[in-house]
């Protein structure tokens, strides 16, 4: 049986790299499941930024939708996956539905579904969008409450949570 570690923290804290720091307490193959699609040239740049810190150490997937997909199908030779980053998966997940809330979550829920399930140990990257003013739009109040509950659940399914705050992790569960 596989275990879950979930990573949070505000943007630019180092969830990322301490998720790579993290993985060397693993042996064997590793997997790095990255959502980010590159839709500009800054967005390009960060993703080769992100592949280069990597290295050789992980065989990448790009797979900016079908998260679950990819968690049930993860072959049985590798020792870990990181998925980074779950709310940039589920900014995907809104842009592909409309922002239909119906829609994404079930979307959640299949994904959750997938990871009740996994026989692999798994790292999540997620952000914490929550901890600034109130948005001032119905679809960034969706957006940051929808992230919220996501990452409650995560947190309940994970046996090790951190938080990152200025690039220091503090461990909050396990």
């Amino acid at each position: 049986m596989g275990q879950i570690i979930l990573i949070t923290g505000a943007a630019r804290s180092g969830k990322s790299s301490f998720a790579l720091k993290l993985s060397k307490k693993f042996n064997g193959k590793k997997i790095f499941i990255a959502t980010a699609i590159p839709i500009d040239e800054e967005m390009k740049e960060r993703i080769r930024k992100h592949k280069k810190h990597r290295k050789k150490e992980f065989v990448t997937i790009e797979e900016p939708y079908n998260l679950s997909s990819i968690i049930n199908n993860i072959d049985k030779n590798y020792s870990l996956a990181i998925i980074d980053c779950i709310t940039v998966w589920l900014g995907n997940i809104f842009y592909r539905h409309n922002n239909n809330s119906k829609k994404i979550l079930n979307e959640i829920n299949i994904l959750l579904n997938a990871l009740k399930n996994i026989k692999k140990n798994i790292i999540l990257v997620t952000n914490e969008v929550g901890w600034g003013i109130v948005p001032e739009n119905k679809i960034s109040r969706l957006y940051r409450d929808i992230a919220g509950n996501l990452n409650k659940k995560l947190a309940i399914l994970s046996k090790e949570v951190y938080v990152l705050f200025c690039g220091i992790p503090l461990k909050i569960k396990g």
